[in-house]
């Protein structure tokens, strides 16, 4: 049997395996924008049952929708990575999409449904007055920090990812190592 690193995929292989991630990366981007309007429908409301929905739709997203393609998108860049010429820290541009995950999912999948679920127990307890209550001031602060973040993060994968802006690593030398 082949060693994981060594082993290639073939051109279909590859292209279904890109297209998966694709798949789930779009997933986590859509999710991200989605999280986006619900708040912006959220601060903009003053129906309680809207803002209650908003962030009851944003938290069930953060446990269903947003870990799943989190961990889709980690597992086929990984794949990817490994099972063709590109590997795991051949280039900065992988590196740099690597760390950009990283920050991905400690935004979306951790952060999110921890933040989410503040909200809508502020907002199940206290309605429209929790607009008013600094604890939910805090908590919409740093969802609406983690949402944006998340969108520029997820968004500059996708730019590095088509222009691959910086090139291999250089291997160091015997007198360097």
């Amino acid at each position: 049997m082949k060693e994981i690193g060594k082993q290639k995929l073939n051109a279909t292989q590859r292209k279904w395996l890109l297209l998966a991630h694709l798949l789930f990366s779009a997933i986590m981007f859509g999710g991200a924008v989605f999280f986006l309007i619900l708040s912006i429908t959220a601060a903009t409301t003053s129906d309680e049952g809207i803002l209650k929905a908003c962030y009851t739709g944003m938290h069930v997203l953060a446990k269903t929708s947003v870990r799943a393609s989190a961990i889709g998108a980690l597992i086929t860049g990984i794949l990817l990575s490994m099972l063709t010429s590109w590997g795991l820290f051949k280039y900065y541009w992988i590196m740099a999409k690597e760390g950009l995950m990283i920050i991905s999912i400690l935004l979306g999948p951790i952060s999110m449904e921890t933040l989410t679920l503040k909200a809508v127990t502020l907002t199940s307890e206290a309605g429209l007055s929790s607009l008013h209550d600094p604890a939910f001031a805090l908590n919409s602060g740093l969802l609406w920090s983690g949402i944006i973040l998340q969108i520029v993060s997820i968004g500059s994968m996708f730019v590095i990812s088509v222009f691959k802006p910086w090139g291999p690593r250089r291997p160091k030398s015997r007198s360097q190592a």
